[in-house]
């Protein structure tokens, strides 16, 4: 009887082995203590096009794939999940600027990625400009809380701690505060925000991040626009919606006084970048017009490290593929202080003849920094 349990053990596991791909390269976390949070940056230019929507898929199911073999505790999401939240005249719709896809089947499109991750682990998403009024933040409107409610994800009941009201006074994701443990960190608190933030969801952080549960916390904020590809906190922008503040607004009435705020991530911002005409390598490749990082000061004198990352340029321009499925690992190590950054693709990792352009070595891609 032992003998044909094991051999049935033995089968099932064949089998099992089998029927799951081999990727010739996948990432890896430097240290086996660590756990890590995974980045990914605005995702409109995969769902504009019908023919570009599975790799935002391919990404998601990437991350569930992993959530073991890289500890994988969220994901966070940059925001501008559509390239128009409300269009429903197509205007000659295919066109490089608007793609060939509705506003309603780009909101089904990030949708269905983002099933891949329902009640697997909580996914945390900012809003951004393309989330909101008809094409680009002309108001406040956005159909964000009709595809993503409350109650869809299983994992946010025990992870999300708070709401604050929406442009219309109701509670949704748009302004939402998640707990998430990390082994060797303590508590995390992430905070997503609505495009341009209000001054009330200012204040309602503000309040959050002192209270007595909340302000022995890490505290990483999530919004779609802070840093440009210079490093440069931005000052202005050109959209119409009002009230709102703008990075420079948010760092002077709620970062720089703040004694908790750890971490600033965004994405947004990016530039066509020069392409090689038939790079063979990712040396060949500037990707600095696809992200940024600098080093910002508080009134109490604490380092907070601010890090924009958005690679819908990644492959050459606005209008391509998407970004070749670029993301990042956020490698939290066991000494509760380092956090290393890896650049990676899935899209490459798949094919034995993209395998060693799957991860990106340079500088801005691959670095550590500490949280205080």
């Amino acid at each position: 009887m032992k003998k044909h349990i094991l051999s049935g053990i033995i089968l099932f596991a064949q089998i099992a082995n089998a029927a799951s791909p081999t990727l010739p390269v996948n990432a890896k976390l430097d240290d086996n203590r660590s756990s890590s949070i995974i980045l990914v940056p605005d995702p409109q230019s995969y769902v504009k096009w019908g023919a570009m929507q599975p790799l935002f898929e391919l990404q998601t199911a990437w991350i569930a794939s992993n959530i073991d073999s890289l500890n994988i505790k969220a994901a966070l999401f940059t925001g501008d999940l559509v390239e128009q939240n409300g269009k429903l005249v197509t205007d000659g719709l295919p066109n490089g600027l608007n793609g060939d896809q509705s506003s309603v089947n780009q909101w089904k499109s990030a949708s269905r990625a983002l099933e891949r991750l329902d009640h697997r682990i909580p996914y945390i998403i900012c809003q951004g400009n393309h989330d909101a009024g008809y094409i680009s933040s002309e108001n406040r409107q956005c159909s964000m809380p009709e595809y993503f409610p409350v109650d869809r994800n299983i994992c946010w009941e025990k992870s999300l701690v708070a709401t604050a009201p929406n442009y219309a006074g109701i509670h949704t994701l748009e302004n939402a505060a998640f707990e998430i443990d990390m082994p060797n960190w303590g508590k995390i608190l992430v905070i997503a925000w609505e495009f341009a933030p209000r001054d009330e969801i200012l204040e309602w952080t503000r309040n959050l991040t002192e209270s007595d549960r909340f302000k022995d916390h890490h505290v990483i904020i999530l919004t779609h626009s802070f840093l440009n590809t210079k490093g440069d906190i931005i000052t202005k922008e050109r959209y119409a919606l009002t009230p709102r503040n703008w990075a420079k607004d948010i760092m002077d009435k709620l970062i720089y006084p703040s004694t908790n705020i750890d971490l600033i991530l965004c994405g947004h911002a990016g530039t066509t970048m020069p392409w090689p005409e038939d790079p063979k390598s990712l040396d060949e490749i500037d990707y600095t017009k696809t992200c940024g990082f600098r080093i910002e000061k508080t009134a109490d004198g604490r380092e907070v490290p601010v890090m924009m990352f958005n690679s819908q340029t990644g492959d050459g321009e606005w209008n391509g593929n998407g970004g070749d499925c670029w993301l990042r690992i956020l490698e939290f190590k066991p000494d509760g202080e380092t956090i290393k950054v890896q650049t990676f693709s899935p899209l490459y990792a798949l094919s034995k003849f993209t395998k060693n352009m799957a991860v990106r070595h340079a500088p801005n891609d691959e670095f550590e920094f500490k949280i205080q």
